[in-house]
């Protein structure tokens, strides 16, 4: 047996020490089918002289199983269990039969464990006095056996045979023997502390022991009042309405019951036991709420493990997935201090002798900046931990006071009342402290200070690989700064604004890449680039094609052939590197733009008054796995036209396709650029740049891939800034042009630039006139210089050649390249035409 049930029979044989004859057989029959968890039970005992095993008491059987001949009187030796126990002395276990056999019937399907009645308890021999038998429906283990068994063996000895008379009466009348309780029983049960009452068939209050007048209405003697009146007066059945169907269920079973109540009136738990008999039920009820409230805790302490358990794993994740010392503090933060029920957390880390401040969560600024460049020298308790590489716990202020008395301003200063510092520790090495603290004086049982103490070894490991994430994604945010353009030049024909905003997973650089580069004839090329992937390979490619670009765009090379070269340099590179790129060429004087574009995505065109359109929606494949020739796209801009470039990195992600993200562009584009007030110089473009991102990528969305967007507006070359003359074919050209030269800088009134704009025209006609072939053409542009442009149809391009002392000519060129700011020359579609451009004084 359990020490359980151990412990519930000395308190069952202590209460019925003073009790004998037929109260000691209800008594002890009482228990043995409450600890057999039987359906009932008999006794029967050997009238002296005779074999005659006559009924002294039942319990919990149906009335007429109780009453029945058969039961009534046995004879010792006879098929039924307790006969064969009596005459054997040992236990006997009988399977219940149906009538008609040489056993009499039993209720149900379950049988009878009978139990002899020894007169010694030593077992010193002697015939048995009888047996005591419990119904059960099916045969109870043996711990349960062992209960009735060592109740038996008690009462034994205690019991008297019953009188011949009285046993004959008994016998003739078919019923069990007298089970009134005497004097002292009646005592004993009355005293005691646990609430026992019983009812009879019509559900009157029959015995009342202390414990149940409280709990039936606070030392009020209910005896001889209804059972459902008394409940009815408390209240309690309209708060527990199962209660008395229960009770009803339990007689109407004529089967134990029990379960679990909570007791309206004093808020307290008790475990009711329901035991039928023959004239009503007997309640047992037994107070547990102490049981109940340690069990209630446990699971409280269970649950609150589990959930501290799942915090950690959690933060396990969290922390192997936090990039920056932002996400790990931030992991800390939501994951470590609610369970704890922590107010604040702070990482101090120790760069040479100094406390530096890496990261907090509650803890005002001001504070902070206190403990910001302190030497970890001093006394305190991160030096503490820092050289000891032992976590210290603090419970209280004073504690902190007493400890530290030279720090003993910084708990009111931090509005903190307990702390837990944690060494932080990598590869053996110490590189700080982290800090949990608390708004109340707290102390932290083993079990919490070992978890923290287990948590700070995983901080430390998410802190080294943030802090070298921190110094890697600073490196490469100032190489990708270094690779894009540090700024927009300040252009006549556009002007131009520019966001370039790089994923937020990763560290790896991006290949977007834009540029804005003036050409000659006032012209500007708008540039709009992405390498595929992330890495230094793929920011060193981006590196490579935007010089490619900007070389072949000195040369005036036009769109079309631009992309025919870069698609040769990417081919170069392998099969691994692939790029995209938009390459257009807007032209002042004539209002056009002209763009070609390898796998990139179309531009958008807004048009005074007009909606955003995407001209040129079908691409050519991507550079290096483009067959050229590419597709020239020519339109119309107006100046106050916005042209606006963009890589797939701002309309196209896992949650929107491409044409979504275009359509969501064209939306914010149509907003930002009908906004009422909207500025048309360089401030309204950086503001429409801005509005347009944080429409497209909101700020806390986070971007698998780079995006850039370049804006720029039109700007039209006034045609009073436009002189074109015809020259003719033959030596009087050049005259005629330095002619056209000197009136017009006069009306333009740039009279300081007349004689060098004259040297330059005569050298450029000379040369058309004598390499070239006609017609020709002069043309002044006053934009950000002054442009002039000689045109003819020979395709021939002039070369600086190196002249000797003796040479006549060949020195045109290198005068043209010392009077000029910048000259060159570009292709035309009838021939070439050569230009120089001076400065504006």
């Amino acid at each position: 047996m359990d020490e359980a049930t151990c412990a519930r029979l000395r308190t069952i044989i202590k209460a019925g020490e003073e009790l004998a004859d037929s109260e000691l057989a209800a008594f002890t029959l009482d228990a043995a089918v409450t600890e057999s968890g039987g359906l009932g039970g008999m006794v029967h005992l050997r009238v002296p002289g005779t074999r005659r095993l006559v009924l002294v008491a039942a319990h919990g059987l149906a009335r007429t199983v109780a009453r029945a001949r058969d039961w009534a009187e046995l004879t010792e030796g006879g098929p039924s269990a307790p006969a064969r126990a009596t005459a054997l002395r040992v236990m006997r276990w009988a399977p219940g039969s149906g009538r008609g056999g040489t056993v009499p019937a039993l209720p149900g399907a379950g049988g009878l464990l009978a139990v002899p009645l020894l007169p010694a308890a030593d077992g010193s021999g002697g015939a048995a006095l009888g047996a005591l038998s419990v119904l059960a429906a099916q045969k109870p283990p043996p711990r349960r056996r062992a209960a009735v068994e060592e109740l038996a063996t008690w009462a034994g000895p205690r019991l008297r045979p019953p009188d011949r008379a009285l046993a004959d009466q008994a016998t003739a009348d078919g019923t069990a023997g007298p089970v009134a309780a005497d004097a002292p029983v009646a005592r004993t049960l009355r005293q005691m502390t646990d609430a026992l009452f019983t009812v009879d068939r019509d559900w009157r209050l029959t015995f009342v022991s202390r414990g149940a007048e409280r709990l039936l209405g606070g030392f009020r003697a209910p005896l001889g009042r209804v059972l459902w009146d008394v409940l009815a007066d408390l209240g309690i059945d309209s708060t527990e309405p199962d209660l008395g169907t229960r009770y009803r269920r339990a007689v109407a079973d004529a089967a134990p019951a029990g379960f679990d109540i909570h007791w309206p009136t004093d808020r307290r738990w008790y475990r009711m036991r329901l035991v039928p008999v023959v004239d009503g039920l007997t309640v047992y009820a037994a107070d547990i709420t102490e049981r109940r409230l340690r069990e209630a805790g446990q699971a409280a302490a269970e649950r609150a493990a589990a959930q501290r358990t799942a915090r950690v794993t959690e933060l396990t994740t969290a922390l192997a997935e936090a990039l920056t010392m932002r996400d790990v503090v931030n992991a800390i933060a939501q994951r470590v201090l609610p369970p704890f029920g922590a107010s604040g957390f702070v990482v101090q880390l120790i760069e040479g002798s100094i406390i530096r401040i890496a990261g907090s969560v509650g803890y005002g600024r001001d504070f902070l900046d206190t403990i910001e460049g302190s030497s970890v020298d001093d006394v305190s308790p991160v030096s503490e931990v820092y050289q000891s590489r032992r976590p210290v716990f603090i419970d209280s202020p004073e504690e902190y006071i007493a400890r530290y008395p030279s720090m003993g301003w910084r708990p009111s200063a931090a509005a903190k009342s307990a702390w837990a510092f944690l060494p932080l520790t990598v590869s053996g090495r110490a590189i700080g402290c982290q800090v949990v603290s608390f708004a109340e004086p707290r102390h932290l049982n083993g079990e919490e200070r070992a978890l923290l103490t287990a948590l700070s070894g995983l901080t430390a490991q998410a802190i080294e690989r943030a802090r070298l994430y921190d110094t890697e994604h600073t490196r490469a945010k100032e190489l990708q700064r270094g690779l894009l353009p540090r700024g927009l030049p300040a252009l006549r024909s556009v002007t131009a604004a520019a966001r370039y905003l790089p994923a937020s997973e990763g560290i790896d650089v991006g290949g977007d890449w834009y540029d804005v580069i003036p050409l000659s004839g006032a012209r500007v090329a708008l540039v709009v680039g992405d390498v595929m992937g992330h890495g230094l390979a793929e920011a060193a490619t981006m590196g490579r094609l935007r010089t490619a670009v900007h070389t072949l765009a000195d040369l005036d090379v036009p769109p079309a052939e631009l992309l025919t070269r870069l698609n040769d340099l990417v081919s170069d590179l392998g099969d691994d590197f692939y790029a995209t790129c938009l390459y257009a060429v807007y032209d002042p004087v004539a209002g056009r733009c002209v763009f070609a574009r390898a796998g990139h995505p179309p531009p958008a065109v807004v048009r005074p008054g007009e909606p955003v359109r995407f001209p040129g929606l079908t691409p050519d494949p991507p550079l290096g796995a483009a067959l050229p020739p590419f597709e020239t796209v020519e339109v119309e801009l107006p100046a106050g036209s916005l042209l606006v470039l963009y890589t797939d990195g701002l309309v196209e992600s896992v949650n929107q396709d491409i044409h979504r993200g275009m359509r969501h562009l064209a939306s914010a584009l149509s907003v930002a650029s009908c906004r009422p007030g909207a500025a048309p110089g360089p401030a309204g473009l950086e503001r429409m740049c801005d509005e347009v991102l944080a429409e497209l990528l909101p700020e806390k969305q986070r971007t698998a891939d780079d995006a850039a967007l370049l804006i720029a507006r039109t700007h039209a070359l006034a045609p009073g800034d436009v002189a074109v003359w015809c020259l003719p074919d033959g030596p009087i050209a050049a005259g005629e042009g330095r002619e056209h030269v000197r009136e017009q800088l006069d009306r333009w009134d740039l009279e300081p630039l007349v004689i060098t704009a004259e040297l330059l025209v005569s050298e450029l006609v000379g040369n058309a006139i004598r390499h070239g072939k006609g017609p020709f053409e002069l043309r002044l542009l006053r934009g950000d210089g002054l442009i002039c442009e000689v045109s003819d149809t020979s395709p021939t391009t002039p070369r600086i050649r190196h002249a000797s002392e003796t040479d006549e000519g060949g020195r045109g060129l290198q005068l043209i390249a010392a009077l000029s700011q910048r000259w060159g020359t570009r292709y035309t579609a009838e021939g070439k035409c050569i230009w120089t451009e001076q400065p504006l004084p």
